[in-house]
């Protein structure tokens, strides 16, 4: 095998978790970031077992586990009578059937974990203010392009850079991506600013027409993360812009006081277009793959957008061990893993969104009363094509977690 280091671009939590998993089969790897310094925007994450089954082959478990809050249910509730729809307990049956939690972390602190290891690994190399600019191969190496610096030669290249990968551009060409109308606004704020009748310790959504409200615990309860969504058929991609709570508040007249109470005590408040792109079945080009949100980017509905990402870096280390003799057959084996499995994730994060999280009247009637009559059990083997898997298969979530 050549002697050349990985390239990984892009230094976000799907890029660094890949430069683990690699670095834990031996494997020398550079990651560029555009940004001056490695870090994270943005604030609570939702994490499933299927997160923590990756954390744990990943080599970074334990780290994981401390920086989370582990949460008591998932709570969905009806934003227009403010009764309960359905609640699915996060408790120690949840846990042996899975064979790991779910929780919730600030997602500074998950790419801290990831970071840590990274910046302790001798085999890892960090650089900084690195822009992308595309690649170019000759079958037996590749080299990344950066605006103002030399090229970096490597084995292969990963290109995780997010929504608008300049990798994915060179290699796919489908243009910016699909910008869904759903506006969303983000706040956090200290937990004695909550309303004491909605400090659960639950990840809680309240669905509504064209609308819902999350909100759970983060930091050890110190903080509590607010996300309010609303169908503003906004056509123009905007991201982390700062809004007024009087604009954040437009179009939740009908919706329960009790519910509505979130978005009178968040504070600086900030503004994203959610956007994604339709799935596609090829993101390989010879020596040149593509990771998650650059391959697969998702809405938000399903929370496993970092998930899916650290699935990918997950299946990624696994072929390149298992099938790393021929670095472009090896490639081909991990999209072959991961392509079908992150689609239907994808497909599922927009009908969630359209069926679950925002209907109305009668689609909304039939919703409460198919949720309502699902028990515990019926919900964790719903979900165990999801939960279940590390990345390297679908199966059940004890062999998955025993990877």
């Amino acid at each position: 095998m050549s002697d050349l280091p990985i390239i990984i671009a892009g230094g976000g939590i799907g890029g660094l978790a890949a430069a683990c998993g690699l670095a834990r089969k031996g494997q020398r790897s550079i990651v560029v970031e555009q940004a001056p310094q490695l870090g994270e925007i943005g604030a609570g994450i939702q994490i499933g077992p299927n997160a923590f089954h990756c954390f744990d082959y990943l080599g970074v478990g334990d780290e994981a586990r401390s920086k989370a809050v582990y949460i008591d249910a998932l709570r969905l509730m009806d934003a227009q009578t403010a009764k309960d729809i359905t609640r699915i307990p996060l408790d120690e049956p949840f846990r042996k059937f899975y064979g790991n939690p779910y929780a919730v972390v600030h997602r500074a602190d998950l790419h801290g974990v990831l970071l840590k290891y990274c910046e302790d690994s001798p085999l890892i190399d960090l650089r900084t203010d690195h822009k992308v600019l595309g690649y170019e191969q000759d079958g037996s190496s590749v080299t990344l392009l950066l605006d103002g610096r030399d090229p970096i030669k490597g084995r292969f290249l990963i290109g995780a850079e997010g929504l608008r990968s300049p990798i994915r551009s060179q290699m796919i060409g489908d243009g910016e991506p699909r910008i869904s109308g759903h506006t969303t606004y983000r706040s956090v704020i200290p937990t004695e600013q909550m309303p004491e009748d909605l400090r659960w310790n639950a990840a809680t959504l309240w669905a509504g027409p064209k609308c819902h409200i999350v909100h759970y615990p983060l930091k050890g309860w110190k903080v509590f993360n607010l996300v309010v969504t609303y169908h503003r058929d906004v056509r123009e991609a905007i991201a982390g812009k700062p809004v007024s709570k009087e604009e954040v508040a437009q179009g939740f007249e009908h919706i329960h006081p009790k519910a509505r109470q979130v978005i009178e005590h968040g504070d600086n408040w900030k503004l994203w277009v959610l956007c994604d792109r339709d799935p596609i079945s090829n993101w390989v080009d010879g020596r040149v793959a593509l990771l998650g949100d650059a391959a697969h980017p998702m809405l938000q509905y399903f929370a496993q957008g970092a998930c899916m990402a650290m699935e990918d870096a997950v299946a990624l280390s696994h072929c390149i061990e298992h099938f790393g003799e021929d670095t472009e057959d090896a490639l081909q084996r991990y999209q072959e893993m991961r392509k079908v499995r992150t689609a239907r994730v994808q497909m599922n994060s927009r009908l969630i969104g359209e069926y679950i999280y925002h209907p109305g009247d009668a689609q909304a009637a039939v919703r409460n009363s198919v949720m309502r009559s699902m028990s515990a059990d019926d919900w964790y083997n719903q979900l165990n094509w999801l939960y279940g898997s590390n990345g390297l298969d679908t199966g059940a979530a004890t062999s998955a977690a025993a990877e």
